[in-house]
């Protein structure tokens, strides 16, 4: 096939300025499927990779976006054929690998998934590596016995991509769910997500120094680490699960071993980027069915390539709600 054109958000090696140019699938790396982005969606990765962070890319220039959705333009690997509707998330897209935020991704078949039915390919990016990973949170507390009659469940750093998601599918999944965040002015969004009940997030933090508190919580998604992370494994009750998959605040975890000897608590990581297919699929088939929120378009605003550039900075100051799509059609 002969060289396509298109447009996508390049970040320079220079000073890292962003800008939208003209670009060719003959740039686009080596791969067994070329795919026609229709649409993307912005992660905090993302964000992190367009001002240069090299813990995330490491060399530029380079197109982020960790996420896609589009069709099949031609495929070498017999499993997919043009025409066909699909998902990428994770794996090297967006981080070394030419990502979403371009019209055309050229990607190894492997990472490659069909979109599951009851989806479209914009709700597929509502959701993107946020809501899969959300998915993948949920998945863990129920693998840990974690039930609706268990207690309640806290979601930190609730307004984000994976906070709100998680709180959307956990009530809607008939859990209680107790969401915690920094923006005191977005409780109604959390409540019309289906939260029981919205708290400061200086309430999930203790500085006492005590090894544990008083268990409250079954279960818990943590989005951000540090010492919210730490205070939420203190606070979880007797053989209660805490889902990790976030270090916005902090990477860093200043525990004792107490909570885990004396309570059976479960602190478990959650990785969405390298999830193994099977895995992933089973994934993404719950979003498409039970775990399909009623209330999706609550979460995801719509946005173009060109208009992405403030919604990057409003991630990077921590003033981002719900989740960004990016409509490249």
């Amino acid at each position: 096939m002969s060289a396509i054109a298109f447009k996508a958000m390049v970040v320079g090696e220079k000073n890292f300025i962003r800008a939208i140019k003209d670009r060719s699938t003959e740039d686009l790396p080596d791969g067994d499927v070329l795919i026609r982005v229709h649409y993307s969606s912005l992660n905090y990765k993302d964000a992190l990779s367009s001002i240069g962070n090299k813990g995330v890319t490491k060399n530029y220039p380079h197109t982020p976006g960790v996420d896609a959705s589009g069709m099949i333009q031609e495929s070498a690997d017999p499993r997919f054929s043009a025409g066909d509707q699909v998902i990428v998330t994770g794996y090297d897209l967006g981080a070394n690998t030419s990502g979403g935020f371009g019209e055309y991704i050229r990607v190894p078949a492997d990472w490659v998934l069909k979109l599951p039915e009851g989806l479209t390919l914009k709700e597929s990016m509502v959701y993107g590596t946020a809501g899969f990973t959300a998915a993948l949170c949920v998945t863990g507390l129920e693998k840990n016995g974690v039930k609706p009659t268990s207690g309640e469940i806290l979601v930190t750093g609730a307004t984000g991509g994976v906070g709100s998601v998680a709180v959307g599918i956990l009530s809607q999944s008939g859990y209680e769910v107790v969401a915690a965040t920094g923006k005191k002015d977005q409780a109604g969004f959390l409540t019309e997500l289906g939260a029981k009940e919205v708290i400061r997030r200086d309430e999930v933090i203790d500085n006492s120094g005590r090894p544990m508190l008083k268990g409250r919580w079954a279960g818990v998604v943590d989005t951000v680490g540090g010492g919210i992370l730490a205070t939420a494994v203190k606070s979880t009750g007797r053989e209660g699960t805490v889902t990790c998959c976030g270090n916005v605040a902090s990477g860093d975890l200043p525990l004792s071993v107490y909570p885990f000897i004396l309570r059976g608590v479960t602190l478990m990581g959650i990785d969405s980027s390298y999830c193994p297919m099977e895995r992933r699929t089973q994934a993404w088939n719950r979003l498409s069915r039970d775990w399909k929120l009623d209330n999706l378009g609550r979460i995801g605003k719509e946005v173009t390539l060109d208009q992405l550039e403030n919604e990057i900075a409003l991630m990077l100051e921590g003033k981002q709600v719900g989740r960004v799509v990016v409509n490249l059609t």
